[in-house]
């Protein structure tokens, strides 16, 4: 996914959000604000918005000498998400359908995003754990649980703090002994890194690796050479949140996409309304998929879709 107009903005929006984290001091802020909108207007707007996050994340902790300035607010979430796992798990476990309530309850973390807000409280998560479990679901849960039932090896990339303990509720309905997370190699805004993962009991469940990279969603030509190897033998991708969706929605890859759309231009991207709850498979999953079926019912003629990803339905 290119860099639209309207992610400028944002960009500059979250570099001040970043720096008043760590220091009180103007002359900082109106330095790093300086340097944003220098990068903004040089920058080449085919890549992804997420280039653009590194950059101006890797800038700001080079000048404040600050590596992690969220630490505090990952800390924080990753406790509140802990403390309403009992009720989480209890709701799965009262569910009809498990499976479903599970990858609900996993886009409803999505909402603990401070590259998309700053303004994040207790409330919003309690809202969109309410919101989550009524809302219409964009995706065919049915073609997601076949998808994990079919893969030997299973990549799933997690997003945020706080999101992964709601991550491993999904984890915990799906065959672990397949499946890798992947955090992030160094801190990046409030993605989740392996302190995370350990600290939400993630690595008592599953096997996890870092990606080695400092970049928001999953930019491959950054990550270490490890990581793209086992992204190349993956046989599905399950990636979850904006960034991953940004990096990755062009990727020549099977792909699920979990995340809720926060951001007007994402939601234009995909196709869906701002909020939505989304279940994205991508074109070269249902290529993948459109295959099988032609081998077995040759007569049977499918369309390829006009755009690099379509909502998957049933």
């Amino acid at each position: 996914m290119k860099t639209f107009l309207d992610c400028i903005p944002c960009f500059v929006r979250q570099a001040l959000d970043s720096v008043r984290l760590i220091t009180d001091d103007e002359n900082i802020h109106e330095e790093v604000l300086r340097n944003v909108l220098d990068l903004a207007g040089k920058m080449d707007l085919h890549q992804s918005p997420a280039a653009m996050g590194r950059h101006i994340h890797q800038h700001i902790r080079q000048l404040t000498g600050t590596n992690d300035p969220y630490r505090k607010i990952k800390d924080r979430f990753n406790q509140l998400a802990l403390s309403l796992l009992p009720d989480l798990k209890s709701r799965i476990q009262k569910s009809s359908t498990p499976l479903e309530t599970a990858v609900r309850l996993a886009i409803a973390g999505n909402i603990i995003d401070f590259g998309v807000t700053s303004q994040l409280d207790d409330s919003h998560v309690l809202d969109a754990i309410e919101h989550s479990v009524t809302a219409p679901l964009n995706g065919d849960i049915d073609k997601f649980s076949t998808a994990v039932r079919d893969a030997n090896r299973i990549l799933y990339l997690a997003d945020n703090t706080g999101e992964i303990v709601f991550d491993r509720l999904l984890l915990e309905q799906l065959p672990t002994s397949k499946i890798t997370v992947v955090v992030k190699g160094s801190p990046i805004i409030n993605d989740a890194t392996m302190i995370d993962a350990k600290t939400t009991g993630i690595t008592d469940i599953v096997d996890v690796i870092d990606n080695g990279s400092d970049a928001p969603g999953t930019i491959l030509k950054t990550c270490s050479e490890p990581f793209q190897k086992r992204f190349a033998a993956a046989d599905l991708i399950i990636a979850k949140g904006q960034g991953n969706y940004e990096t990755l929605s062009d990727v020549n890859k099977h792909i699920f996409f979990l995340l809720k759309a926060k951001c007007s231009v994402i939601a234009e991207h995909i196709g869906c309304s701002l909020g939505s709850l989304v279940l994205l498979q991508s074109t070269y999953s249902q290529e993948h998929t459109n295959r099988q079926s032609n081998s077995e019912k040759s007569c049977m003629h499918i369309y390829a879709s006009e755009n690099s990803k379509q909502y998957v339905t049933g």
